[in-house]
């Protein structure tokens, strides 16, 4: 219990400080833009109790706010994302079958659910995220295209993360 505590207060520094240091000054002519901070909470373990995961999703969201000068914004896409991820999990996941702190990787489910499953999270989180940042739909196209190649470039870091740190899982 102690270490997977530990491990995701580490994890949660390490994607912190690699959004905001680095991430936030990549992108592609301001169409893409790396959200690589999510994977802390899809990593979370599988049976968090929801107020907590909905505490610290929104407390995640607010500290990247501070740091990119937005009033709320990745609290709100935080918050979806808790919010869908909970209705995931309960839809695909028996959780008879895994252990209660069983974290959603790649070593305790398969690779396409993990695909699957980081795909639905990162586009509905950006989906909140981008709509709410441009708050308009007059360039609705450039907003969703946007939505669309954040999502490939997240989904790319976040599949080459979840492979570095690939481990099989012990059952």
């Amino acid at each position: 219990m102690s270490r997977i505590l530990l491990l995701n207060v580490v994890r949660f520094i390490v994607l912190i400080i690699a959004q905001v240091f680095l991430f936030k000054n990549m992108g592609y002519y301001n169409l893409a833009t790396p959200y690589p901070y999510v994977l802390f909470l899809l990593m979370l373990p599988l049976g968090i109790p929801k107020w907590l995961l909905f505490i610290i999703s929104f407390f995640t969201g607010l500290t990247v706010d501070a740091f990119y000068d937005t009033l709320g914004v990745n609290a709100a896409a935080c918050i979806t994302l808790a919010a869908i991820r909970t209705a995931f999990i309960n839809i695909t996941v028996q959780l008879d079958n895994h252990e209660l702190f069983a974290t959603p990787s790649m070593g305790e489910m398969s690779f396409r659910w993990f695909l699957i499953y980081s795909t639905v999270m990162v586009f509905s989180h950006h989906l909140v995220l981008l709509f709410l940042e441009a708050f308009t739909f007059s360039n609705f196209h450039y907003t969703f295209l946007s939505v669309i190649l954040s999502c490939i470039f997240t989904i790319l870091l976040i599949l080459l993360f979840s492979l570095l740190f690939y481990r099989k899982s012990r059952r």
